[in-house]
């Protein structure tokens, strides 16, 4: 089996996910298109303290990316939503791959989150299709008892039918969801045929590690319900047949796809500075980040303000080669301010001149980006980690 150092795995998963930010040609409509299907999906997130991780996601990879590019990928039907682990847009080019989901959240073989109403589904079903693409907010509920999470019961059925893949979202106005039938939705160009169960698994390993660079088989099947037995005879078919191999990381098994093994003649750009997401597609599975870039992340937004560490919304920090720090934002409007309320940079880095240097214009960058004309740093530390 062979082997890769820490440091050249760390360069393979960085630069399969366009990290840092390569020269790549093309008008930033067309570079977003790439990212997306490059990545496989962009999970969607409503937390705003700065711009949404969506659109945070795809200007890490695109720094002309502007949110109405998005908009307009869901408009020319090259990208749609529904759900990978999460909530999310995912490539057009691969729609037949969510068919298996929706016919079994249709078939009740999965479930989603919410209880099905057939009578109440059927009859948001047909005003849609009299009456064209509508909102949660244009159907008035006729009971107005909601559930734990303060969910109207026609906002249940638009999202069991969207969910089941009678409904797609054509558009969101002010980040409300846009719900059309979906053979008006989809371009008539789309393949719609369902996926045999070999494809579906050999789609679920190359998907990923095209995305990835490398992987293991519990990040592939990272929040996916039932498809581990699927995917590891997935693996053992796609090892038979030469399409992955096996590479051994710090004693660890990992499986590449052979031809991913080039990118280690490329050069990583570890001048540069990259601010993420925490939502980020490198940064999403912790237990990944940990193992690949000893980065120990934890979303402290849903932690009690008494017992966070860093703060709110803490945004790692991609540098020479490695995370190396993160920083809390939040933008202030009224002053068109980006706010770090906290940086701390991780032991690692040792020259810190030369990070900051490095920072300051990535965080000039990501100010414009979130309509802000100044950068506030309240307070930097040292993490003890």
């Amino acid at each position: 089996m062979e082997s890769l150092s820490l440091a050249q795995a760390q360069k393979l998963a960085l630069l399969s996910q366009g990290l840092p930010t390569g020269s790549v040609k093309g008008t930033s409509y067309a570079k977003t298109q790439s990212a997306i299907e490059q990545l496989g999906y962009i999970q969607i997130d409503t937390i705003s303290v700065v711009q949404r991780a969506h659109h945070h996601t795809l200007w890490s990879r695109n720094p002309s990316y502007q949110p109405q590019l998005l908009d307009q990928l869901v408009a020319d039907g090259k990208v749609f939503e529904y759900w990978s682990h999460a909530a999310a847009y995912l490539p057009m080019e691969n729609y037949r791959f969510s068919l298996p989901r929706k016919a079994a959240i249709k078939s009740g073989a999965q479930t989603h989150w919410y209880r099905k109403d057939h009578q109440l589904m059927e009859s948001v079903l047909k005003r849609i299709e009299a009456e064209g693409p509508l909102m949660a907010k244009d159907f008035e509920s006729a009971e107005h008892k909601t559930d734990g999470w303060h969910t109207k019961p026609t906002k249940r059925a638009l999202e069991n039918l969207f969910m089941q893949g009678d409904l797609m979202i054509s558009e969101r106005r002010g980040f409300h969801k846009v719900y059309d039938l979906t053979e008006r939705v989809l371009p008539q160009s789309v393949d719609t045929r369902m996926p045999t169960q070999q494809e579906q698994g050999h789609f679920l390993v190359l998907s990923y590690l095209q995305a990835h660079g490398l992987g293991t088989l519990p990040e592939m099947v990272y929040q996916l319900k039932s498809v581990k037995g699927l995917v590891q005879q997935s693996i053992s078919e796609l090892l038979e047949s030469g399409r992955i191999q096996s590479v051994e990381v710090n004693k660890q098994p990992f499986y590449v796809c052979p031809n991913a093994l080039a990118l280690l003649d490329k050069r990583v750009n570890r001048k540069r500075a990259k601010i993420l997401s925490p939502f980020d597609n490198l940064i999403i599975q912790r237990k990944r980040a940990k193992a690949l870039f000893n980065f120990e992340y934890l979303l402290e937004c849903y932690v009690p303000q008494a017992k966070r560490q860093y703060g709110y919304f803490c945004l790692p920090i991609v540098w020479d080669g490695k995370l190396v720090a993160r920083a809390d934002c939040k933008v202030d409007k009224k002053s068109a301010t980006l706010n770090v309320l906290h940086l701390v940079v991780e032991p690692s880095v040792h020259n810190h001149y030369e990070f900051m240097t490095a920072l300051e214009p990535e965080l000039q960058l990501f100010a414009q980006f979130n309509q802000c004309q100044e950068v506030n740093i309240q307070k930097i530390s040292r993490s003890n980690q």
